[in-house]
């Protein structure tokens, strides 16, 4: 499957770092673009709502912008590991775009494209080590991996169990949430690898930040940029120019800043379109991460 997806040339690139907080506005929600400059950071007055993004990339679809957007999440969950997302129960999906479906509709309820109401549900939650509450399909140690993430491991990363809902390094909600919304883009815009990448138009593809980092010579332990030297400096090391400045230096910031510069830096290299390990049943069901060998 990897093998036969072709690279093409993209001339505009954005990140989106992403959060799973159940609020209007979570505060780790940002988004970045770069063309032939510096990244600038896309501002939203009031900030950006999960709904917001989703309504943004619509309009990159409409336009068929020649654009590759970096999700910093996972869009799937485990799966080949056991032969099921969720062993034991009948209702578990058998591919990535039934799962999408089954979040959004157990989450209909949920305000703000929440994903509560899965992670409540009383089958569901076995699969998921909570807050004080452990399912006992957790499993022990990380948890549960996807092959790709099996790869980040291999090359010296630290991914975490996307059935892991604690923890500051938690990926659990931010993936269950943005599932909902690559299950409401209904197709709209080509999601790497589920499908394979058009002619023309946008394509979505799955963000590691720390990928990006180590690309620009942010050494382990120091993957959070905080400052504009900081941040210029690794963006040179990508080939980039200065970024446009920004009000305040957070971590979510700096990261879809570099993230969509790293982006720009790596998108034509046919490689990473076809890694070993992605088989037509990895991208049926657990997707990959972009840069991951």
């Amino acid at each position: 499957m990897g093998r036969a997806t072709l690279t093409r040339r993209f001339t505009r690139f954005a990140a989106i770092d992403w959060s799973g907080q159940a609020v209007a506005r979570p505060k780790g929600l940002a988004v970045a673009e770069v063309g032939d400059g510096g990244p600038a950071l896309v501002e939203r007055e009031g900030g950006w709502s999960r709904d917001a993004v989703l309504g943004w990339l619509v309009e990159l679809a409409g336009a068929r912008a020649d654009m590759l957007i970096g999700l910093d999440l996972s869009p799937a969950l485990p799966f080949l590991d056991r032969d099921s997302y969720f062993p034991g129960w009948d209702g578990s999906p058998g591919d990535a775009r039934s799962l999408w479906a089954m979040v959004d509709r157990m989450s209909a309820d949920d305000p703000y494209l929440a994903a509560s109401s899965v992670v409540a549900d009383e089958e569901v939650s076995r699969h998921f080590r909570r807050q004080r509450a452990c399912g006992d399909r957790f499993g022990s140690g990380r948890g549960r991996l996807r092959v790709c993430e099996e790869r980040q491991l291999l090359a010296g990363l630290s991914p975490t169990s996307c059935f892991n809902l604690v923890g500051a390094a938690q990926v659990g909600k931010s993936s269950l949430t943005g599932m909902r919304v690559l299950h409401r883009l209904a197709g709209r815009i080509a999601v790497w690898p589920f499908d394979p990448v058009p002619a023309t138009g946008p394509v979505i593809v799955e963000l590691y930040t720390t990928i990006a980092a180590r690309a620009a010579g942010v050494r382990k332990g120091l993957s959070k940029l905080r400052d504009p030297l900081s941040l210029d400096a690794a963006l040179a090391v990508l080939g980039s120019a200065a970024h446009v400045p920004i009000a305040r230096y957070d971590d979510h910031a700096t990261d879809a800043l570099l993230s969509a510069a790293w982006l720009r830096t790596v998108a034509g290299d046919a490689a990473l379109w076809a890694p070993a390990g992605l088989t037509a049943e990895v991208a049926r069901t657990e997707g990959w991460t972009f840069g991951v060998r």
